[in-house]
């Protein structure tokens, strides 16, 4: 790809900034649940287009402007409840809360790494769907509508 091409992936990045700001505002409204069920399915649909970026450049602009705006949406709405369950304690949990993102980042490249060696970019995206699944099921699980 050219170098301007991949400059502009740079710039899909401004939908998932917005989508962060809508989805505070959302969450600060009382919509957190149902915020954070859009992210996650938003999420689980990402993969969908991104295993198919051996096929097209757009379905992989789609997919990762998807995985964006799930992922930024949901961090947003998560920081939203956290900081109201005690707001006396904001600096603690703000620590907590970016230290167990930060550990599930890292367990997430290495699991990535490991399974791309075995089994590819289609088991890097079933993966990926997988704990999306996963994290749909465990807010099914715990939500509070």
């Amino acid at each position: 790809f050219s170098h301007t091409v991949i400059g502009s992936f740079g710039l899909f990045g401004v939908i998932g900034a917005l989508a962060a700001t809508r989805a505070g505002q959302w969450a600060d409204r009382g919509y957190a649940q149902h915020t954070s069920l859009a992210a996650l399915l938003i999420l689980l649909l990402a993969w969908w287009p991104l295993s198919l970026m051996t096929y097209s450049l757009w379905a992989l602009v789609i997919g990762i402007v998807l995985l964006d705006l799930g992922g930024q949406a949901l961090h947003v709405t998560n920081q939203s409840m956290i900081f109201r369950t005690r707001p006396e304690a904001h600096s603690r949990l703000v620590g907590l809360y970016m230290l167990f993102y930060a550990v599930g980042s890292g367990v997430g490249a290495i699991s990535t790494t490991a399974t791309y060696a075995y089994a590819g970019w289609l088991g890097v995206c079933s993966l990926g769907a997988c704990v999306s699944l996963l994290a749909l099921l465990f807010w099914w699980r715990t939500m509070k509508l």
